[in-house]
């Protein structure tokens, strides 16, 4: 099955900060199959910079942040894809008014999340943190047939994650005080929230694991409360690492007609 998407009328250039994997496996690949141009990238690291401009023929690697703002078109957004401790400081530097895409989580707490919604707000910034699952492909047909009616209103979310997470590919994540729900699980309950609203409360507890003793909780149950008829939950276990087959990624709507099951990955 294909799935479309909508395509915006006007397409505006990107300039992008960091060069990692999120920017290598997920953010390049997507611009160059939309045919979105990049204009340029940045990165503290300019031999990672280069690499990534090589592979995707993105025409300038900036030497310096300042040079990036000199230099990116006048109506170019900014895709900021670097660990939470460092937005704050980086949106600070774009001149006001600028289109900016940030990469979640939005912040390591709440107060970094409510200063980064202050200097977006103060620099008139046309935001937004990059919670992409909602406008998954897969999600939007889901979406599309669940308006149609064809499984009647919705009673049941359920979103399961078994799976073998390799955390240690990124440092920024190991070091963290918090990973599961503020690095993976967040862009779930975006997703239920996209579909339900704010739920009246969460239930929520996240767990270590003995084979990764030195990260952050890396299990998660959540209950997200939208009273006596529907049922929202988030299981999700990083750690299984025996055999693949019982491996899975799912996310299921259940309606009074019928139901959706799609499997990720």
């Amino acid at each position: 099955m294909k799935f479309y998407v909508d395509l915006p009328r006007k397409i505006f250039p990107i300039v992008t900060v960091g060069a990692g994997s999120i920017m290598h496996d997920a953010h390049l690949p997507a611009y160059r199959i939309a045919s979105f141009p990049v204009a340029g990238i940045y990165d503290a690291n300019i031999d990672k910079a280069k690499v990534l401009a090589h592979k995707f023929e993105v025409p300038v690697v900036f030497e310096s942040f300042d040079e990036m703002i000199l230099q990116a078109p006048e109506d170019a957004v900014y895709d900021i894809a670097l660990p939470a401790s460092e937005i704050i400081s980086v949106i600070k530097k774009i001149p006001k008014g600028k289109s900016v895409l940030i990469q979640k989580p939005m912040g390591n707490n709440l107060k970094e999340a409510q200063e980064i919604l202050q200097v977006s707000r103060e620099r008139k910034f046309n935001a937004g943190i990059n919670f992409q699952l909602r406008y998954a492909p897969f999600i939007m047909e889901a979406r599309r047939i669940i308006n149609e009616g064809l499984i009647g209103d919705i009673c049941d979310i359920e979103i399961n994650m078994n799976i073998q997470t390799p955390w240690d590919w990124w440092d920024f994540i190991v070091k963290s005080e918090r990973i599961e729900i503020l690095y993976h699980s967040i862009h779930y309950i975006d997703l239920v929230r996209s579909f339900l609203g704010n739920p009246n409360g969460i239930l929520a507890k996240t767990v270590c694991h003995p084979n990764m003793a030195a990260l952050a909780p890396v299990r998660s149950s959540i209950i997200m409360d939208y009273g006596n008829w529907i049922r929202a939950t988030i299981l999700t276990n990083h750690c299984h690492d025996f055999n693949s087959k019982y491996q899975h990624s799912y996310v299921k709507f259940e309606g009074t007609k019928g139901a959706i099951r799609i499997n990720i990955g």
